[in-house]
């Protein structure tokens, strides 16, 4: 069963132009609070220092501000070096102009999560997404390769294995969010595998330190705030060809110190060019990480400074792997450190969407590291980055 209802997500009222925040480095107004309570910053960010709690960062998710990103997609703005946002989609070819909002509900019209959804032509599968825990995925048509047009009365969703009859409604660029919702009934998880995808190369000396304690201190954190599920954690660090190694793999396990230990041991090196193996390091995140495929929560996060190489063999292996990820209901939480550039920002952005994630974004409140851009996003809180890290595990569950 499935109806449609359209929805304003947005933190915007409608119709207001969006306020971006400055190119260049800085975040949101404000400090971060530091462990006495107080407002802190700056700082030297010397290794020497390294702990947990120190990073400040900010999230922002394009799907509950579709507003917002509608304008970016749909206007001449540019950033700092004239290029303009809309740009971005053509560059990574990433399109998000066609989306199928889903939410599914039970009887009760309680949220079910890790639904599997298709939205089909025929028998032609065009992309496919599993319910997070509000019950919710997003469907994109055309995603990598646009399509201006869409016949919506050619489409059909299936969830949960079940054709529905009911028409389907499309959200454009500039319209509230049009949820699709639909009536289905699975059993609750304690399931949960928890990834993190990090960017070892040497560009991300000046902060690996102080993040391989956050992730430690996330992995105790969540272990022990949630004691009776079945959690399990794994890393994956990666580099570039012609460096040691390309990729360092832990595979999930729910000895929670074998990925605390395994993440202690890893230093950033090598690297040279500024594009790294990303697509590498996505793909492989799939192939050698054994991703539970019943009923579970499924979280990538993706700790990096820097792009994919912009070659046509790696657009195609990263078009190729993100929808992957979304098929199998494992969100790409990416994770910007000091280095990304707006080409990069946008390209994570685009993962994020596409898997029903969020972005994340290292802001320069702590002093930690190198000079980091303002993302460009409206108003958002700066937080410490363990502590929102966390927050969004919890939220997730």
């Amino acid at each position: 069963m499935c109806a449609v209802m359209a929805f304003g997500a947005c933190a915007m009222k409608s119709g207001d132009e969006p306020t971006i925040a400055p190119e260049g480095g800085g975040g949101a107004e404000g400090g971060y609070v530091d462990g006495d309570g107080g407002f802190g910053g700056g700082g030297s960010g010397g290794n020497e220092q390294a702990q947990a709690g120190k990073v400040t960062a900010g999230e922002w998710r394009d799907l509950d501000n579709w507003l917002f990103w509608s304008n970016l997609m749909t206007n001449e703005q540019a950033d700092q070096n004239g290029t303009s946002y809309t740009s971005y989609s053509t560059y990574w070819g990433f399109f998000t102009n066609n989306r199928i909002a889903v939410r599914v509900l039970n009887a009760s019209n309680e949220p079910q999560r890790d639904v599997a959804v298709q939205v089909k032509r025929g028998e032609t599968i065009l992309f496919e997404g599993r319910t997070d825990n509000r019950g919710e995925t997003n469907l994109f048509i055309g995603l990598t390769q646009q399509q201006t047009s869409v016949d919506s009365t050619t489409l059909a969703l299936v969830v949960d294995g079940e054709p529905l009859a009911q028409p389907v409604s499309i959200t454009k660029w500039g319209e509230d969010p049009k949820w699709n919702i639909c009536t289905a009934s699975v059993a609750p998880t304690a399931n949960i595998d928890i990834a993190f995808i990090v960017d070892a190369t040497g560009s991300m000396s000046d902060e690996i330190d102080f993040l391989k304690a956050d992730l430690t201190n996330i992995i105790t954190t969540v272990g022990a705030k949630h004691a009776t599920a079945n959690i399990r954690t794994a890393a994956l660090f990666y580099r570039d060809e012609g460096d040691d190694y390309l990729t360092r793999v832990s595979d999930f396990s729910e000895d929670l110190t074998v990925t605390t230990t395994f993440i202690s041991k890893q230093e950033a090196d090598g690297g040279g060019d500024y594009p790294e193996a990303v697509h590498t390091a996505l793909a492989e995140g799939l192939q050698k990480l054994s991703w539970r495929e019943d009923n579970s929560i499924r979280l990538t996060f993706m700790l990096l400074d820097a792009p994919p190489h912009h070659e046509s063999s790696v657009i195609s292996s990263l078009q190729t792997s993100i929808p992957l990820y979304a098929k199998a209901g494992i969100r790409i939480i990416p994770i910007a450190a000091s280095g990304v550039d707006k080409p990069t920002e946008f390209f994570l952005r685009f993962a994020a969407m596409a898997t029903d994630g969020t972005y994340v974004f290292i802001t320069n409140d702590s002093g930690v590291g190198e000079d980091h851009i303002a993302a460009t996003v409206g108003d958002y809180e700066i937080e410490l980055l363990n502590e929102l890290i966390v927050r969004l595990i919890d939220q997730y569950l």
